[in-house]
C-alpha cells in the first residue's frame, strides 16, 4: 500500500454518502435526500450563519462538514429508529479516520460539536436542524401536510437566536418563491426569446 492509499480510500468512502438516502423519509412518506446533499446545505447554512455572528468560520465549517461523517458505516438512523437500534458512532468515526494524518483535529472538532458549549457547536448543530427544517419546508410546499409536524418537532432543537429568527422567516417563504423573485418578465411570460 502506498502512502496515499489510506487517504485515497477516505476518498472512496466519504463518496458513500451520494448513495446513503436519509431514513427518515420513509417515516415522513415523500421526498428523497441523500445524507451528501444534507451535509452540502448545512455547510452553506452554517457558514452564513458564522458569518453573521462573527463565529469562527473555519471551526463551524469542519463541524458542518463531519458532523455525519460515521454515517458511511452506521448508515442515517432517523430518530424513530434511534429508539431501538443504537449506532457506535465514536467507533465508527475512529475507525473511518484511524490512518489519516489529520484524525486528531478531526476528532477534536466532533467532540467540540457534540458538547454544544461553544457558539461555533451551537451553530453547527443549529445548520444541521435548519437543513432539516429547509427540506421538510419543501415537502409541505409540495402538499405533504405531515411535514409540519415534524417542522414544529425539529424547531424546539433550535439554540441561537438567529437560528430561530431564521426559522420565521423559513415559515412564512414558499421554497419556489427565490426564483419568480428575480426576474418578473421570465416569471410572468412575458420574456421575449
Amino acid at each position: 500500500m502506498n502512502e496515499l492509499s489510506s487517504i485515497v480510500n477516505f476518498f472512496f468512502e466519504v463518496g458513500i454518502l451520494n448513495h446513503t438516502i436519509r431514513s427518515g423519509n420513509k417515516f415522513l412518506g415523500s421526498g428523497k435526500q441523500n445524507v451528501a446533499s444534507h451535509i452540502f446545505r448545512t455547510i452553506v447554512i452554517g457558514y452564513t450563519m458564522s458569518k453573521i455572528l462573527n463565529a469562527d468560520t473555519e471551526k463551524v465549517l469542519l463541524m458542518c462538514l463531519f458532523h455525519d461523517i460515521e454515517e458511511t458505516r452506521t448508515g442515517d438512523l432517523n430518530y424513530f429508529q434511534q429508539l431501538y437500534v443504537k449506532s457506535d458512532d465514536d467507533k465508527a468515526l475512529n475507525d473511518i479516520l484511524k490512518n489519516l494524518p489529520f484524525k486528531d483535529e478531526i476528532e477534536k472538532i466532533i467532540q467540540e460539536y457534540a458538547s454544544l458549549e461553544t457558539l461555533e457547536s451551537q451553530i453547527a448543530k443549529d445548520a444541521d436542524t435548519l437543513e432539516l427544517i429547509l427540506f421538510l419546508k419543501e415537502e409541505k410546499d409540495k402538499g405533504n401536510e405531515q411535514a409540519q409536524n415534524w417542522i414544529d418537532s425539529s424547531k424546539r432543537r433550535l439554540i441561537t437566536d438567529l437560528s430561530k429568527k431564521i426559522l420565521i422567516s423559513i415559515e412564512s417563504t414558499k421554497y419556489y418563491e427565490w426564483w419568480y423573485n428575480i426576474r418578473d418578465d421570465w416569471a410572468n411570460g412575458n420574456k421575449k426569446w
